[in-house]
């Protein structure tokens, strides 16, 4: 694995970010030849410098709606990990243009440069909310989505592989609940849980890295790829949290936010019925059929095989004590509690 990467460059967009950050720290562990954190976030970069000293990694301003900045950055790389997005879904509820100039447009410029300056793998980076979408940074995602399918078909495969990756919600990064949690819990507040019996997929960060590497090692032209992942209803995560930190706060049910659903689906059921399974992972292949669909008649009529979905209703549940176990393992919880006994 460490030759693997040897004389490759990275890019990481949202390299800033806390996804961006966690693929940054597995890649330095590599003998890989140099990372661009691409962002937008001139702060976050200054801070990195002092965090990260390692002279491999390159700082790149700027915003993946900007052609020019975006194929600078791809210019002469190896690989590309596409994490930058709007992601909190009620921010893009309320500003869904905003979600759409990132997410779709963002992600299509991305797509264009990684073809254009020859980057050999592509992972663009999607979420369980572009299934069966109801809000518009699931809506949009979904589109990135079909953008990176549509695309992947007239892309020659010896050049540039594009393929995407899904996930359910990544325990304490951006947007996640935990943080709010554990800061209602410290300043001795209600901890405010939307819908007692909502259900979430839980991955930890470094869990999310053998997603992507999975993906930039077996990826075809148009594949998405899914980790399988335990689940928890919002109340336990609640209660581990609150037990984690001998916290004694009343929880206050508030009611679903702005386009939240009750449950996640990572495989919808037309996507299980042709889903390859990997052990840990599903890969979901691109449909590679052209428009000309007379060509692909055959006698008779052959129904389409629906297998069930793949939710969080329907995935392994833990228990409020597997959730605390779960959670222990974060950095983020192990640095709060420090800081909470000190």
């Amino acid at each position: 694995m460490q030759n693997e990467y040897k004389n490759k460059i990275l890019v990481i967009t949202g390299g800033s970010g806390s996804f961006g950050q966690t693929m940054l720290r597995h890649f330095l562990k590599t003998d890989i030849a140099e990372i661009r954190i691409f962002s937008r976030d001139e702060e976050k970069h200054d801070r990195m410098r002092h965090t990260y000293d390692d002279p491999r990694i390159k700082y790149y301003i700027g915003d993946v709606r900007d052609v020019a900045s975006v194929e600078n950055v791809t210019r002469g790389a190896d690989l590309c990990f596409h994490a930058a997005a709007l992601k909190e879904v009620p921010s893009c509820e309320f500003w869904p243009i905003e979600a759409v100039r990132t997410n779709i447009i963002g992600s299509d410029n991305i797509i264009n440069a990684c073809v254009k300056n020859n980057v050999s793998r592509l992972v663009v980076l999607s979420t369980d909310k572009a299934v069966y979408p109801i809000n518009a940074m699931g809506e949009t995602k979904a589109l990135m989505e079909k953008l990176m399918i549509a695309k992947s078909r007239n892309i020659d495969s010896s050049k540039t592989i594009v393929c995407g990756t899904r996930y359910g919600n990544v325990m304490a990064s951006r947007g996640s609940v935990i943080p709010l949690f554990v800061k209602q819990c410290k300043e001795n507040k209600p901890i405010t849980v939307t819908d007692p019996n909502m259900t979430r997929f839980l991955m930890s960060l470094d869990e999310s890295v053998d997603l992507v590497l999975f993906a930039f090692q077996h990826a075809n032209n148009g594949d998405l790829f899914v980790q399988k992942a335990p689940a928890s209803t919002i109340m336990d995560l609640a209660l581990a949290i609150q037990k984690l930190f001998n916290a004694k706060n009343e929880i206050h049910v508030i009611g679903s936010r702005h386009g939240e659903k009750l449950h996640e689906t990572l495989v919808g059921r037309e996507e299980m019925a042709k889903a390859e399974d990997m052990g840990k992972f599903y890969r979901i292949p691109s449909d590679n059929r052209d428009l000309n669909y007379d060509n692909f008649l055959s006698n008779g009529h052959q129904a389409i095989n629906c297998a069930a979905d793949y939710t969080s209703e329907n995935t392994t549940r833990l228990t409020v004590d597997q959730v605390i176990d779960k959670l222990k393992n974060l950095e983020y919880i192990q640095q709060e509690l420090q800081s909470w006994g000190s």
